[in-house]
């Protein structure tokens, strides 16, 4: 009985995290628009920023995500929340608000979600927009121009993937090998 009881408890767990992680985007690659246009290209843009981010973060340990190779770096904890303030920045701007300082503490796992999100509505937005330069970072008073989201914390947020994809191999956890960062798929073990 003890067992069965542990099988079940297990089998419905397993399920709630695999309902769960199902409905976190980017696990592989949305479609391409078959247009070009701003709009879809600076959504694709994001949409592989997330993909990058989705797998680098994917399966980080207490130890990966303390690691950090000297006292000058940030630990992938911190670089992760780093992340998910630029992915803040990034949706704020396609949302046309302006940019504030968040006080909530979030859970490695809630960044991670919340950031992976971020990124999906504002590609959504992005995607179905003809006209992108309407999407300006707000600071206060100050309207930055879009440009400044991709050099800015689009491909600041692609360095840092780069980063966490790194430090995760120092602590022997590397991104598996089944992800295709060219094609943005997964293929089957």
């Amino acid at each position: 009985m003890k067992t069965l009881v542990l099988f079940l408890s297990l089998l419905i767990t397993t399920n709630m995290v695999a309902q769960s992680d199902s409905n976190i985007p980017y696990y592989e690659l949305p479609e391409a628009s078959e247009n070009f246009t701003a709009g879809t290209v600076a959504a694709r843009q994001i949409d592989a920023l997330g993909f990058r981010f989705y797998h680098a973060t994917d399966g980080l340990s207490a130890k990966d995500l303390d690691f950090k190779p000297s006292d000058s770096v940030r630990t992938t904890a911190e670089t992760i929340k780093h992340i998910y303030d630029l992915s803040k920045i990034i949706l704020n701007s396609t949302l046309k608000k302006a940019n504030t300082k968040e006080t909530v503490k979030l859970s490695f796992e809630a960044q991670r979600v919340a950031t992976l999100n971020n990124l999906k509505q504002a590609a959504d937005i992005l995607r179905s927009s003809d006209d992108i330069s309407q999407f300006k970072i707000i600071f206060g008073e100050s309207q930055i121009p879009f440009w400044n989201n991709i050099n800015g914390p689009i491909a600041d947020s692609i360095w840092h993937c780069g980063q966490i994809a790194s430090f995760r191999r120092a602590t022997n956890n590397p991104i598996s090998p089944n992800v295709n960062h060219f094609t943005g798929t997964v293929k089957n073990k």
